[in-house]
């Protein structure tokens, strides 16, 4: 007969960080103390599981959350004032993308279709940023991006005037989030976290535009050198390449809005199997996804091709994995 302390540990192996929380929550599964160690790690796991980025690597209202994982959350988590210190996933995206590969394999495990499409649309929306960082030496900090992308015979936010010919590429939002992001990191952080919501995946977008997709570059890409010019615009054109893909594109199949329409496990095999396929027509795709089927990982190729557009190896992260370790030590 199964024990409630074998309920409770196969529900933390299985990260139901929420369900394991409300059922040590009264103390009568587990002593008082071990349920005042294991509830702020649940409330924790359930936050990074859910991709609260804003708000990872703050304190739990339900205890105290060991420092070190504490730490590791904050390398993924998006500032909330403009001068907040450390810069976390301005700084790097790849600690972010790390733990992005951990959840979407989580998500695969536990079937939770849904929540592995939202994050691997996620994912796309900021792998031109994850190219970009190699050059710029951060992830779109809009506090240091200026030094990049301003000065003369750069389009980079400047609005279009009326009646000229146009010679950026950028959509009218774009364009809009470009200027934003040259300015607000003066602004107040009400200001800030509005930008970050609203307009930084589109600067994302506009700088993957600049790279793999802009007819007539002006100085944000002529001001490169050739190879470094060259080796980004390979590494956009297959970021823009997944995004455009048929995985991300499971993201926007509702026929009545997100959330709609959930796919199954085998319809995300599918469509991951086709945008390899699309991805591979590309040289720099297809060194990425050489031997996928053999790396272990649900979506064969994911690891390799995040590694390939930021141009470092990105593997899965631990963190959750660790999370429930030291949930399971402490049921005892």
């Amino acid at each position: 007969m199964e024990t409630a302390r074998d309920v409770l540990t196969a529900l933390a192996r299985r990260y139901a960080f929420g369900d394991l929380e409300a059922l040590i929550a009264d103390g009568t599964l587990v002593p008082d103390g071990r349920a005042r160690a294991v509830a702020p790690l649940c409330a924790f796991g359930q936050r990074v599981l859910d991709l609260d980025a804003e708000d990872f690597g703050m304190p739990e209202a339900a205890g105290e959350v060991p420092r070190d994982l504490l730490d590791r959350a904050r390398a993924s988590r998006m500032p909330q004032a403009p001068k907040e210190r450390p810069r976390g996933a301005l700084a790097s995206l790849r600690p972010a993308y790390a733990l992005l590969l951990e959840v979407i394999a989580i998500r695969w495990h536990r079937r939770d279709m849904a929540a592995l499409v939202a994050a691997v649309h996620i994912a796309s929306e900021y792998l031109p940023l994850l190219a970009w960082e190699p050059v710029l030496g951060h992830a779109g900090d809009p506090a240091l991006i200026g030094a990049s992308v301003n000065g003369e015979g750069s389009r980079f936010g400047v609005p279009i005037e009326p009646g000229s010919p146009r010679a950026c590429d950028h959509t009218r939002p774009e364009r809009s989030a470009c200027e934003r992001t040259l300015r607000v990191a003066k602004e107040p952080p009400p200001g800030w976290r509005a930008y970050l919501d609203r307009q930084h995946s589109q600067v994302a977008s506009a700088l993957g535009d600049c790279a793999a997709r802009c007819r007539t570059p002006c100085t944000v890409m002529t001001r490169l050198d050739d190879l470094v010019r060259a080796d980004l615009t390979e590494r956009c054109k297959l970021a823009a390449e997944f995004t455009d893909g048929a995985l991300v594109k499971l993201r926007h199949a509702a026929p009545v809005g997100h959330g709609f329409g959930v796919p199954s496990p085998g319809e995300v095999e599918t469509a991951w199997a086709r945008a390899r396929k699309s991805l591979s027509h590309q040289p720099l795709g297809k060194a990425a996804l050489e031997g996928a089927d053999d790396d272990g990982y649900p979506l064969p190729g994911l690891p390799g091709l995040f590694s390939a557009i930021a141009s470092v190896p990105i593997v899965p992260d631990t963190l959750l994995h660790d999370v429930t370790r030291r949930i399971t030590t402490t049921l005892g």
